[in-house]
């Protein structure tokens, strides 16, 4: 296999890989800039995974070819649903919002294993039979490297390039930066901090529920226990290596992509098949932790993030 045909191979599997790891990422992104730390999109992507799969599998009948765009919907539903107990917790409550996350992860896991069960009377579910497929447009895939893409994939850069316009060309951004920042001036000048923080925490949920059912649908095909291993907490981290910008967070996303996609389909490829497969299963966590050690103490993220709003306070 010669260089061209290892790029050729590479690059749609990473950005496949990358795809629900960038829309995640691009939630936490929206959280983060108005203040509330997102520990919890492992726990949405969960959540995600379960509905995309679940609804898939009881209405295919009835939607047919489009029941995986129809589940990419319910789960986004979902998602923002289930956020909101973020949003409560750590915005009207003032709880500790990494606790609260962490709550969330492990609430995630725990339900969705235990319907799983109650619903399937097995610890997975059955294998879906529509899941989203390669674009077919017959000039896309000739272009050279990145012709063979899949729908998600297209979907996932072009919501990265959305969610740049709106954080910093809107004045809805502009209002989420500044509760982000400073949300007493915000408060001041007539911005609803509260308010902004409920939208943005869900908005996390809705980008968390549709990374998470599109990773079911494209990847796993199934939902189970060992579904979502870490590619929310792969998301999260993005999301800091990329400073809390949409682009920064989708070239994240597209870096720790290329790692997953090594440990999948790395024994194909010349130099990668000599590697023991044990080293390239892991290599995506390595290169998360190794990320966050060499950037964390470089990333500046939003000055009141993180801070519960007490209104009055200055």
């Amino acid at each position: 296999m010669g260089l061209l045909e290892m790029i050729n191979f590479i690059v749609p599997s990473a950005i496949f890989y990358a795809a629900p790891l960038i829309i995640v990422a691009l939630g936490g992104v929206f959280s983060e800039r108005s203040g509330v730390v997102n520990i919890g999109l492992e726990g949405l992507m969960v959540v995600g995974a379960f509905t995309g799969v679940v609804f898939n599998l009881f209405f295919v009948d009835v939607f047919g070819d489009a029941t995986a765009w129809v589940s990419l919907i319910v789960a986004i539903i979902v998602g923002m649903l289930f956020s909101l107990l973020l949003a409560v917790a750590a915005v009207s409550f003032r709880a500790d919002q990494v606790v609260t996350g962490v709550a969330i992860n492990l609430l995630a896991v725990a339900a969705t294993i235990f319907l799983v069960k109650k619903l399937f009377d097995k610890g997975q579910t059955d294998t879906i039979a529509v899941n989203f497929s390669r674009i077919d447009i017959g000039w896309f895939n000739q272009i050279p490297i990145i012709g063979d893409l899949y729908w998600t994939s297209i979907l996932a850069i072009v919501l990265a390039f959305i969610a740049w316009g709106i954080i910093y060309y809107t004045p809805f951004g502009l209002r989420l930066r500044a509760v982000g920042e400073h949300p007493a001036a915000a408060d001041t000048m007539g911005v609803n901090v509260t308010k902004m923080r409920y939208i943005a925490v869900m908005i996390s949920g809705a980008m968390g529920g549709l990374g998470g059912a599109i990773y079911a649908q494209s990847i796993s095909q199934d939902f189970g226990h060992a579904t979502i291993t870490g590619q929310g907490f792969m998301a999260l981290a993005a999301l800091i290596f990329g400073k809390w910008h949409p682009l920064g967070a989708m070239g994240a996303a597209l870096f720790f992509g290329f790692a997953q996609s090594l440990s999948i389909v790395g024994t194909s490829l010349p130099f990668f098949s000599e590697i023991p497969t044990v080293f390239l299963y892991i290599l995506p966590y390595v290169l998360t932790i190794l990320a966050l050690a060499g950037f964390i103490g470089r990333a500046s993220a939003p000055k009141a993030n993180g801070v519960p709003y007490i209104k009055g306070n200055r």
